[in-house]
């Protein structure tokens, strides 16, 4: 799908032509030209544009196919990469770049069952619960990997609370940004989530990822990962406090966003990602995204559906950060907005792009 917002195509009743070749497409109109060009490596199918339209306070609409390349390995994905055994790792606040677990070698990195595997026990067993009591605790040299968090013996950790008393003493925080990145479960057992820390083999360096980015990109490759391995495709996001604060519908992964500024002075209006398209990358950008409906659950908003989501087996479940969560919906709300009005709700949910 392709929208043009151009003074051209704003004008109620100027004529408009429109000439589709494979490395561009021209809106021309009383003498102007608008042009919108493709990046290197991406075509257009001419004979497949079709549903061409000029939507008031929108601008053209047309779909048509392209044809590009097998994406390359994306750099956030990369870091979303379990640690391997036997190698060191440094750990690092996302946000600011201060060191949180100092050049850690692991022995063992174990996968862990997903967040209701306990809910699920009284169908396997027709017995008590065997594993009531059972907790899983990583030694110094574990790394225990769960769906959006780390598992690490904590150690001697400075940042770490000696003795948690309350749920808020409990919360990990930075030495230097304050940055919330993760919890304590036990006295020695430490969780970091995946949207507030970096890891990188001890031999590199630090390299600061935007932080918008970065927290909607590992979402988004957690989204594909779970949804392959377990074939669900529906996602409560809720936060450590337990409140659910989004329900995410993954519908496709293999989105390609491409957005040019072309040379028209309102392209602005509808960029996706201004605060990335700066002026040292040019005036194009190209990202492999994947395509979620969302409904946002802050202030009692759609209860019904979430307490409807909360029981159906078939949802599935990812903890992050209350305050995560809030950034993640303002980033969806923002991309949501950034789209055409008429482009922008799906059977009542809210349609967004996320990088992957």
């Amino acid at each position: 799908l392709l929208f043009l917002r151009s003074a051209a195509a704003e004008l109620p009743s100027a004529p408009v032509e429109v000439s589709v070749c494979a490395d561009s497409l021209e809106v021309r109109s009383g003498g102007s030209c608008d042009a919108a060009a493709l990046p290197a490596g991406v075509s257009l199918a001419p004979a497949s544009c079709r549903g061409l339209r000029r939507l008031r306070g929108e601008g053209l609409h047309l779909r048509v196919r392209l044809r590009c390349p097998p994406p390359a390995a994306d750099v956030v994905f990369t870091l979303r990469e379990s640690p391997k055994p036997n190698k060191n790792y440094i750990f690092y606040c996302q946000s600011c770049g201060d060191t949180v677990v100092e050049d850690r070698k692991f022995l063992r990195v174990l996968p862990l069952p997903s967040e209701n595997w306990s809910n699920l026990v009284e169908e396997w067993c027709c017995h008590p619960d065997p594993f009531a009591r059972s907790t899983l605790h990583p030694q110094h040299g574990d790394c225990f990997v769960g769906d959006t968090y780390f598992l690490l013996n904590s150690g001697n950790e400075s940042h770490v609370p000696e003795s948690p008393k309350s749920k808020e003493n409990t919360r990990v925080i930075c030495k230097r940004c304050k940055t919330m990145l993760g919890e304590t479960v036990s006295s020695d057992t430490i969780k970091y989530y995946i949207t507030e820390v970096i890891i990188q083999p001890a031999e590199g360096s630090f390299s600061p990822i935007p932080r918008s980015q970065f927290v909607q990109s590992v979402v988004a490759q957690c989204l594909l990962e779970l949804s392959s391995a377990k074939s669900t495709f529906r996602f409560t996001i809720k936060g450590e406090n337990g409140k659910t604060y989004i329900l995410i519908w993954l519908l496709n992964s293999d989105t390609l966003l491409i957005e040019s500024s072309g040379s028209s002075s309102s392209h602005n209006d509808f960029t996706l990602f201004g605060d990335i398209l700066t002026p040292s990358s040019g005036p194009m950008g190209t990202w492999n995204a994947v395509k979620v409906l969302y409904q946002p659950c802050i202030q009692c908003r759609n209860k019904e559906l979430a307490d409807a989501w909360e029981n159906d087996m078939g949802v599935h479940s990812l903890k992050f950060p209350s305050e995560t969560c809030l950034e993640l919906l303002l980033i969806l709300d923002l991309s949501t907005t950034s789209l055409p009005p008429s482009l922008q709700c799906m059977n009542s949910f809210q349609v967004r792009n996320s990088f992957c």
